[in-house]
């Protein structure tokens, strides 16, 4: 089991790797994933985020698509779309992950891992999935 800490981490690039590694059958938990980072104006994520939020089903708009408002169900989302959800494989992998907001008490005193390909080094040009899920309506 890998305890992944998700501060200044990039969304998409760690969801690639964590993908891998589940495809692989390891166990995955990740703490601080409202400190993940999407890179990009903050006007254009928000703008794709809630038109996203407002999209609904043509036939019966409760069947979906539906998008979460939280941050570590955010994160959760990249990792499924980075796996084969739609084969047994996929969805086995995807049942070993776990995303946290904050530091659980099971994980405070857990080694944790950053995934080095991943980590954000812009000083300006990204918006925290904490900042996105408030800017949606998100309360925790």
């Amino acid at each position: 089991m890998s305890v992944i800490d998700g501060s200044n981490l990039i969304v998409g690039r760690a969801a690639s790797v964590i993908a891998q590694r589940l495809i692989k059958g390891e166990r995955i938990d990740i703490i601080n994933a409202e400190k993940m980072v999407f890179t990009g104006t903050k006007e254009n994520l928000l703008e794709k985020y809630k038109t996203r939020r407002e999209l609904s089903e043509k036939g019966n708009p409760h069947k979906g698509p539906k998008y979460s408002r939280m941050p570590d169900r955010i994160v959760k989302r990249a990792v499924r779309g980075m796996v084969p959800w739609k084969k047994a494989q996929g969805k086995i992998a995807f049942k070993n992950f776990r995303a946290h907001i904050g530091i659980p008490e099971e994980f405070e005193k857990a080694k944790t891992e950053k995934i080095e390909s991943a980590i954000n080094k812009k000083q300006k040009g990204f918006l925290t999935v904490e900042q996105l899920s408030k800017n949606l309506g998100a309360t925790w």
